[in-house]
């Protein structure tokens, strides 16, 4: 069986640059952002720029890759001018994935703001409606942590979502520190397994592209995101365990978000992820 698992890379100096960071901590596929994750620029390639970064995928026998929406995007607002700017936003994500190569798209299907549940769902299914994806490249949506009025906590929301959208290449992505922090646990046998029937119930196994692996500082059904190196949080090495070894996940690309610090970053984490898979 395949074992795909890798790290979010910087594309400092270029996007090509992304490979050979991967490399360098272990992984054989990752995540990258198309521009600045605090702002709503979207790096434009050249074609130059883009063949590298494929020959460079290709060459290291590296992928799938994921393209990570900046994090201003909010497709559920009620406000019309930054419901605009998420979707062209996104927009240029997708075709910046095209461009490159990669696969995968992943956002955060954002908060109402007040607006409600189901109107903030409504605008998530039009305003996702209304993008052009590439035949090459899927669009996921991302689970939340579930603070405030993020809609995507639970995995039924994010069914309501996809199963209205009428466009062909969407699914998910599972973030493990946000299904902890929304209340799911990954760490005992009942409630993991609760938390699989649940995603096949709900979401549809099919609908799973890709996981986030990121353990967490805070409890479970804190509503907080706060990521810690993998065995080191409240999901610790039996909740990865269950995850990364089940048979309806293993062959799943799985991308790692867990911290940089001054004695351990992504190399460490990847090295822990292989050794906990059986």
């Amino acid at each position: 069986m395949n074992f795909t698992v890798g790290a979010h890379v910087s594309v400092a100096g270029g996007a090509e640059k992304a490979i050979s960071r991967q490399e360098d901590v272990g992984g054989n596929c990752g995540q990258i952002f198309a521009g600045s994750p605090r702002t709503w620029s979207v790096a434009e390639y050249t074609e130059e720029e883009a063949e590298e970064f494929r020959e460079a995928m290709a060459d290291s026998e590296q992928g799938p890759y994921v393209i990570h929406s900046t994090y201003l995007v909010n497709l559920a607002t009620p406000k019309d001018d930054l419901l605009e700017k998420s979707k062209n936003c996104i927009q240029k994500e997708l075709y910046a994935a095209e461009q490159l190569g990669v696969n995968y798209v992943v956002f955060h299907p954002g908060a109402h703001t007040g607006s409600g549940i189901d109107q903030g769902i409504d605008t998530i299914v039009s305003a996702v409606n209304d993008l052009d994806i590439p035949e090459s490249v899927c669009l996921l949506f991302e689970n939340t942590a579930g603070k405030g009025t993020t809609l995507g906590r639970s995995f039924g929301e994010l069914r309501k979502m996809i199963k209205r959208v009428d466009q062909e290449n969407v699914g998910v992505c599972i973030d493990t520190c946000h299904a902890h922090a929304a209340g799911y646990n990954l760490v005992g046998d009942q409630g993991f397994e609760d938390m699989l029937q649940e995603i096949k119930n709900d979401l549809g196994l099919e609908n799973v592209k890709v996981l986030h692996l990121n353990d967490s500082k805070d409890e479970r059904g804190s509503e907080k995101d706060n990521h810690e190196h993998i065995g080191e949080g409240n999901i610790g090495e039996k909740g990865f365990q269950n995850l990364i070894n089940c048979e309806e996940f293993r062959d799943l690309p799985m991308v790692l978000e867990t911290p940089n610090t001054d004695n351990k970053g992504f190399k460490e984490n990847i090295e822990k992820i292989k050794e906990l898979r059986e």
